[in-house]
C-alpha cells in the first residue's frame, strides 16, 4: 500500500485550498441558489473579439506563438499601455504573454525569489499571492489593511514591514476582494518608501480599467522612478469580459520579463493561439464595449452598497473591481459561520472575508458582477437573515 502522504511535496501539501471554492461546491449542490461569490463578468465576451478568434480559426491559425507570445500581439499591448496611462515598454522584450494574470504572478515570483526572501503581500487579498510565494521557497509577510484605511496600503505599514530580506511588494489595487483603489497620491507615497532600496514591485492590475472614482486609473509604474522595479501584471479576463480565454500579461524591464519568459518557455511553451488573435482586436477596438461594461458596474456596485447600508451593515465605499466587502460582525458570527448559515438558510453564497486572509474575518465579499436583478433578490434574503441575527 503505497502512502502517498510521504511522497507529495510537504509545501504543497501544507498549502489549503482556496476558501473560495467551498462555498461554490456546497452551493452546486443546492436548488434556488442565488450566488454572488464568482469573480467573473456576467457579460459575453464583445462580439468583435469573438469573430476576431472563429476568424483566425477559419484562416487555420492554430499554431504554436512564439513563447513571447504574437509580436502583433504584443505590440498591441504597449500601444495600449502607453495610450491609457502613459508608459512605454519595448514589445520585443519587455512584455510576456501568459495564460491568464496568474500565471504573470507565478512567473515573476519563481524568477526573482530564493529560499528565505521576504514578500510583502497587503491583505485582504486575492488567494493565490501567499501559496505562489511559499511554492518558490519565499517568506509571505502579511500586511493588515484596515477599513479605517479604506483598505490601503499605506507608507507607515510599508515601512514597519520592510527588513533586510524583503524581495518584493506586491501591490494588489484595484483590490479583490475589498474593492479598494491606490489613487496617484498613495502611490507616490509608496515609491518614496521604496526609493533607494532593491525591492521589486509587483502590481497586479487585472481590474485597472474598472475605477469610479473621479480620477483616471494610474499604473505604478508610472510613477517617478518606479517603472525600472515594476513588473506590472494585467490581461483581458475583467476589462474584456474574457475570463475562459485564459490570458493575460506581464509588462516591465527586459531583465525581469526575460528571465520570466524562460519559465514560461519550460513550463507552458505560449499562451493559446486563438486568445491572443482575439485580444489584438480586443486591444485595437472594444474601448466602447469596456466603458459599456464599467458604467453597468458602477451603477449595480451603488445599488448594492446603498442595499448592505439600508440592513444596518457597514460598508465603505469600494471604487474598483466589482465587489464589495460589507462588514458583518453586528451578527456576532465569523465569516465562516455567516456565509454557511446564510447559504443554509436564504440560499445566498458569497465568500467570507477570511478566504482572503485572517484580517478579513468579520466580513464578506460580494460580487456586483450580475444582474440587477439578481442583486436585488440577494439583498432582500440577505437582510431578513440580517435582521433575524441582529435583534
Amino acid at each position: 500500500m503505497i502512502d502517498y502522504k510521504k511522497l507529495l511535496n510537504k509545501t504543497v501539501a501544507d498549502i489549503p485550498p482556496s476558501g473560495i471554492r467551498k462555498f461554490f461546491d456546497l452551493a452546486a449542490q443546492m436548488d434556488d441558489v442565488i450566488s454572488l461569490g464568482v469573480g467573473e463578468p456576467d457579460f459575453a465576451t464583445p462580439w468583435g473579439i469573438r469573430e476576431a478568434g472563429i476568424y483566425s480559426l477559419e484562416r487555420g491559425r492554430t499554431f504554436y506563438t512564439a513563447n513571447a507570445g504574437l509580436l502583433e500581439l504584443r505590440q498591441e499591448i504597449c500601444r495600449y499601455t502607453e495610450r491609457k496611462f502613459g508608459v512605454s515598454y519595448n514589445p520585443e522584450n519587455e512584455v510576456l504573454v501568459t495564460v491568464g494574470g496568474s500565471e504573470a504572478i507565478d512567473l515573476m515570483i519563481r524568477s526573482v525569489i530564493n529560499p528565505g526572501d521576504e514578500v510583502l503581500i497587503p491583505e485582504p487579498s486575492f488567494v493565490c499571492y501567499k501559496p505562489i510565494t511559499e511554492l518558490a521557497g519565499g517568506v509571505p509577510v502579511v500586511i493588515e489593511t484596515l477599513e479605517k484605511d479604506e483598505f490601503r496600503l499605506t507608507p507607515e505599514q510599508l515601512k514597519n514591514a520592510i527588513t533586510s530580506r524583503t524581495k518584493v511588494l506586491i501591490l494588489p489595487y484595484p483590490n479583490n476582494p475589498t474593492g479598494a483603489i491606490m489613487r496617484r497620491c498613495d502611490l507616490e507615497a509608496i515609491a518614496d518608501v521604496l526609493d533607494g532600496t532593491d525591492i521589486l514591485v509587483l502590481s497586479d492590475e487585472i481590474y485597472g480599467e474598472l475605477v469610479y472614482s473621479d480620477e483616471p486609473p494610474c499604473t505604478f509604474s508610472a510613477i517617478d522612478g518606479m517603472r525600472e522595479r515594476t513588473i506590472v501584471v494585467n490581461g483581458f479576463s475583467k476589462a474584456f469580459a474574457m475570463t475562459g480565454w485564459r490570458l493575460g500579461y506581464a509588462l516591465g524591464p527586459k531583465e525581469i520579463i526575460l528571465p520570466m519568459t524562460k519559465v514560461h518557455q519550460y513550463g507552458i511553451m505560449s499562451s493559446p493561439t486563438t486568445s491572443q488573435f482575439a485580444a489584438i482586436e480586443a486591444m485595437r477596438s472594444c474601448d466602447a464595449d469596456v466603458e459599456a461594461m464599467r458604467r453597468e458596474y458602477n451603477y449595480r456596485r451603488r445599488y448594492i452598497v446603498d442595499g448592505f447600508r439600508k440592513m444596518g451593515l457597514s460598508c465603505f465605499e469600494p471604487l474598483g473591481a466589482f465587489y464589495i466587502f460589507p462588514c458583518i460582525k453586528p451578527t456576532n458570527m465569523s465569516s465562516e459561520e455567516f456565509c454557511a448559515r446564510l447559504l443554509e438558510e436564504e440560499h445566498v453564497a458569497c465568500v467570507p472575508g477570511n478566504a482572503f486572509g485572517k484580517c478579513g474575518d468579520g466580513y464578506i465579499r460580494c460580487s456586483y458582477a450580475y444582474s440587477v436583478d439578481s442583486i436585488e433578490k440577494a439583498l432582500k434574503r440577505i437582510s431578513k437573515f440580517v435582521e433575524k441575527y441582529t435583534k
